[in-house]
């Protein structure tokens, strides 16, 4: 069991060759982006947020990670999780052969980004680095779990 104040960021990348050699330097990269954003805000911070990286697969097996907050990389021909949350997040941003799905207010903290092929699905994590991870990362600081009562 995690400890209360340990808020995971999972990022999820298919299982597929295709994902494993693309979009896990992206994940790995948007790792390091969260790490970067703890640094600069570490006076300010009462919990740990920390980023994990795994697959599709692994995610949809531990019940654990599935209710922690979640940023998919890549599209549903190759991330499990991408093609399942597709149907089930509402809210979508396009831009330039780039899709996000995302809950810009972040009460739902879980997104999916990819794109057209390889360097759009780049281009994706780099415009929701610079464009929500910080409200995105506020929000997982500030969330508020329902308690097991």
């Amino acid at each position: 069991m995690l400890p209360d104040s340990f808020y995971p960021v999972v990022i999820v990348v298919g299982a597929h060759p295709r994902a494993e050699e693309a979009d896990r330097p992206l994940a790995y990269r948007l790792r390091s982006e969260v790490e970067r954003w703890k640094e600069r805000h570490a006076e300010l911070l009462d919990v740990e947020i920390a980023a994990m990286v795994c697959t599709d697969l692994w995610y949809l097996n531990d019940e654990d990670l599935r209710t922690k907050p979640t940023i998919c990389i890549g599209g549903p021909g190759v991330n499990a999780l991408s093609a399942y949350l597709a149907q089930h997040l509402d809210e979508s941003h396009q831009q330039a052969d780039v899709l996000m799905q995302l809950d810009e207010d972040f009460t739902d903290l879980r997104v999916i980004i990819w794109g057209r092929d390889h360097e759009k699905t780049v281009h994706g994590v780099e415009l929701f680095t610079d464009r929500f991870l910080d409200g995105y990362l506020r929000a997982v600081a500030t969330q508020i779990e329902p308690s097991d009562d």
